[in-house]
């Protein structure tokens, strides 16, 4: 077992880095709208509401095109695909320079969702061409370190651009959207060039390499399901949407709306950023510790349910006290345990789909999780800032986000328990 290693290893090596750096794009492309609302909203006469519609309202997009993307993924191929969506994303967010009004601004994001949608789920399907479970969560954690990874650099990096303000007669923010769009779509033929679809296709494997993936891969297949329609008819299915819905509301609130909850602290536009960043730093490391102890353990229910519970906790917390720097570190204790499941979260449904049935029910859990909660997180905080004019309220009420979370996966634990002791007695 140990002499096969080496091609997971090489497999990994072939296709993280540049997995990574796409989704470092696809992070900062989502989030630099937080940043470019610093001025934006002042130069566009966006109320607090606005924004947070506006911010949320890619993931109404989002939401409409996440099961059929993957569905067309795994038909066409991915790096055709993949080709496609990048380069029409760069664009679109380049795009979003051109807004002058609200109405506007929703219909880009929109857009911009709806086509943003196929990335993230497909690179999760994708890993499941390529590796065991037994390295699923730590690879899932590298891959979506590009998350915090986007924060720790884009962050400060949008705060300089922010700085072009009157350049060439275009305000900061746009240039924001212009600079941050441009590398993706240059991207796209990188993608063209040298991603894979799978193994089989890989220039860089040779027989016996491919033999041993296919060999390991079927010998790790637990899936009850390889069909894509009986997968979106499972209820675990649904579970594990309402599951990351609880972490999504939580993550995007805090997100999207962290640059303005740290301005209001009396932190200057430029260097907010670089106030954001290290929380980003400290979520990048905890996840990939975090993920290295589930794979270790091949323990994944609980290595979900303990970041959730503290960021429950933290939410109360900085929703009770008045300091600026407790708040602050609660919203960064927030980033952190919204990193940490990631890795052994997507774990979880390959525990029982497969095939066809993972592209639909990946793609049907995110579709629930990022596209619902990143939509209802950004304008619930959005709405109650306005009403209270402060965010405490928002806090409190986006605590019962993780606490869903939680509780769910430890049913959905619970549950499997059950059903492997009743299998084994049978």
């Amino acid at each position: 077992m140990a002499d096969q290693e080496p091609v997971f290893l090489k497999c990994a090596w072939r296709l993280l880095p540049l997995m990574m750096l796409l989704y470092f794009f696809n992070i900062t492309d989502r989030v630099n709208v937080g940043f470019a609302a610093l001025t934006m909203n002042h130069d566009l006469n966006f109320s607090p509401a606005v924004y947070g519609f506006g911010a949320g309202a890619f993931f109404l997009g989002y939401a409409l095109f996440q099961v059929p993307a993957n569905a067309i993924l795994e038909r066409v191929g991915a790096r055709r695909w993949i080709f496609l969506i990048l380069l029409v994303w760069g664009a679109l967010s380049a795009s979003n320079a051109a807004v002058h009004n609200a109405a506007q601004f929703y219909t880009v994001r929109v857009l911009l969702g709806i086509v943003e949608a196929g990335f993230f789920p497909g690179m999760i399907l994708y890993l499941t061409y390529w590796f065991t479970k037994s390295f699923s969560a730590r690879l899932v954690a590298l891959f979506m370190a590009a998350v915090p990874a986007a924060n720790v650099v884009g962050a400060p990096l949008s705060s300089l651009i922010l700085g072009l303000n009157g350049v060439g007669h275009l305000a900061g923010w746009q240039w924001l959207f212009v600079i941050e769009g441009i590398p993706t779509m240059l991207l796209a033929f990188v993608v063209l060039k040298v991603l894979p679809d799978g193994p089989r296709d890989a220039p860089w494997l040779d027989d016996e390499e491919r033999g041993i993936i296919a060999a390991r891969l079927a010998s790790d297949d637990t899936s009850e399901h390889r069909s894509f329609w009986p997968a979106l008819r499972d209820p675990r299915v649904y579970a594990l949407g309402v599951v990351y819905f609880g972490y999504s509301i939580a993550f995007y609130g805090v997100g999207l709306w962290m640059p303005q909850i740290v301005q209001g602290m009396g932190v200057s536009n430029l260097m907010t950023g670089f106030v954001i960043a290290p929380a980003y730093l400290v979520a990048m490391i905890g996840m990939i510790l975090w993920s290295r102890s589930s794979d270790k353990r091949g323990e994944r229910v609980w290595h979900v349910a303990l970041p959730a519970l503290l960021m429950m906790t933290a939410f109360l917390v900085g929703s009770l006290v008045h300091d600026n720097l407790v708040i602050f570190l609660a919203l960064s204790l927030v980033l952190v345990g919204s990193m940490a499941l990631q890795g052994p979260f997507w774990v979880l449904p390959s525990t029982f789909l497969g095939g066809a049935a993972a592209a639909g029910g990946i793609a049907l859990i995110n579709t629930m999780g990022t596209a619902a909660g990143g939509f209802a997180g950004p304008y619930i905080l959005g709405l109650l800032k306005q009403a209270t004019g402060g965010y405490a309220a928002g806090m409190a009420v986006l605590a019962v986000g993780p606490l869903l979370t939680a509780g769910i996966v430890l049913i959905l634990g619970r549950a499997a328990r059950r059903a492997r002791v009743i299998k084994a007695a049978a």
